[in-house]
């Protein structure tokens, strides 16, 4: 398990837990979609990887747009 998210430190940065978690799940979809990562992603699983982004700064909740399925409508 990745020992930052045993603290409330990473927690505590975003505002709370689901804010941590919205903004995970986002930055994976983007990595997984091609995004290039903003640290040494070098023996890094892509949640280790997420997580440090958070930690050093790198991504903010306001960093990740949200996507939406409403693209497609008119």
């Amino acid at each position: 398990m990745i020992e930052a998210l045993k603290d409330d430190t990473i927690i505590n940065k975003l505002g709370g837990r689901f804010k941590l978690t919205a903004l995970i799940q986002r930055r994976l979809v983007q990595l997984m979609h091609g995004s290039r990562p903003m640290v040494d992603d070098t023996g890094l699983t892509p949640m280790e990887l997420v997580v440090r982004e958070i930690l050093e700064g790198k991504i903010k909740p306001k960093d990740v747009p949200q996507e939406t399925d409403f693209d497609d409508e008119v």
